[in-house]
């Protein structure tokens, strides 16, 4: 685990789980060791807080490319945190440039780490589950690793869109982890890793109730990502 995130996870984990005491199920379901990918819905920027607290091992989550690129003392602090947390760089332009992510996820994920994917590509709107993008089927079959559904309840009222931090909201967050979904020998065609999102957007759907919503959800502004 690296450095700053164990320290992170001793201090903003042990504040998070006394002070808001968030619910979790399925602890049972996360791999002791070996990789995997958490798949989960997307309500708030506190998702990654609770789930980065309540699973034991190191969770690698994505972080645009700006934070890994920037100039002056500000750029090289940025870049220094993303290096010491074991974020992985991706580009928010998509298409070819967003592929460089999958290069650095993929080893990880073959070397034993765990890496967190959130396949409604943005924060949902409106609480609703929106169709799954296909990446986190083409990754995990790509690292030959399994997925592992994770329902978000309660992170949108502790941390609304537009809060900077969270509101001391005890026993509102739940976190549930349901059955790893074996990839090994699946397809990666296109039909078959379609199939596959949408296995894991049900699954995330049987923990969370959430109404679901047959296309993508609407891309937020920059400045509200």
């Amino acid at each position: 685990m690296p450095l700053l995130y164990s320290i992170g996870k001793v201090i903003i984990g042990t504040t998070l789980m006394t002070g808001w005491r968030p619910t979790v199920e399925g602890i049972e379901h996360i791999p002791t060791s070996g990789g995997a990918i958490f798949a989960g819905n997307h309500l708030s920027v506190a998702d990654e807080l609770f789930l980065g607290t309540v699973v034991p091992r190191h969770l690698a989550f994505w972080a645009k490319s700006d934070y890994f690129t920037g100039t002056g003392v500000k750029g090289f602090l940025n870049r220094k945190l993303m290096e010491g947390l074991g974020a992985i760089r991706v580009e928010r332009a998509g298409g070819r440039a967003a592929l460089t992510a999958f290069d650095a996820a993929i080893p990880a994920l073959k070397g034993g780490d765990l890496v967190a994917v959130y396949p409604e590509g943005t924060r949902s709107p409106d609480g609703k589950l929106y169709r799954g993008r296909t990446g986190v089927a083409r990754l995990a079959v790509g690292a030959g690793v399994p997925i592992i559904p994770v329902g978000m309840l309660g992170t949108d009222k502790v941390q609304p869109i537009g809060r900077l931090a969270p509101k001391l909201m005890r026993d509102t967050v739940t976190v549930k982890f349901g059955k790893p979904i074996d990839t090994i020998g699946r397809s990666d065609d296109r039909t078959s890793l379609r199939e596959l999102t949408d296995q894991v957007m049900a699954e995330i759907q049987k923990l969370t109730g959430q109404e679901y919503v047959p296309r993508y959800a609407p891309k937020r502004e920059e400045s509200d990502s």
